[in-house]
């Protein structure tokens, strides 16, 4: 079953949404504005949008795998959740941004991804003296093999 998204153009420049074909079911966003960033500064990039999601759905946005080859920026929060409060048309998604590196980001590049999900169940934690499962190692234990 297919969800409806209501969503809002803030631009006119920037392409609409989509899936890139039978690559992922992630989709791009576009920087909606010209951007010029020194190493070191912080913004939030507009996105040109604004969405109306489903009850019950948040959307996380992190940024694409080649983002930082290309513009040197971080996204600081990543991932970044919107939820569906998140709904008016002053509402514009926009990514926080942190330049690594000079950079200069134009107008329809994409930076950022994004994928809608449903809120996580409520769950009950149950507190218990041991677990069954096998050590690993620890966190970050999986090695460079």
């Amino acid at each position: 079953m297919k969800e409806t998204i209501k969503i809002l153009y803030h631009s006119k420049e920037i392409e609409k949404l989509c899936y890139v074909d039978g690559k992922s079911d992630w989709i791009d966003l576009r920087a909606a504005e010209e951007v010029e960033m020194k190493a070191g500064d912080f913004r939030y990039i507009d996105l040109g949008i604004s969405v109306e999601l489903p009850k019950g759905y948040e959307m996380i946005i992190v940024p694409r795998s080649s983002t930082y080859k290309n513009f040197g920026i971080l996204q600081p929060n990543s991932p970044g959740v919107v939820d569906e409060s998140y709904s008016s048309d002053e509402d514009v998604i926009k990514m926080p941004a942190l330049a690594m590196r000079d950079t200069v980001i134009h107008v329809n590049d994409r930076i950022c991804q994004f994928r809608i999900v449903k809120h996580q169940p409520q769950i009950e934690f149950f507190e218990v003296e041991h677990l069954d499962g096998t050590a690993r190692g620890g966190f970050g234990s999986t090695g460079k093999n």
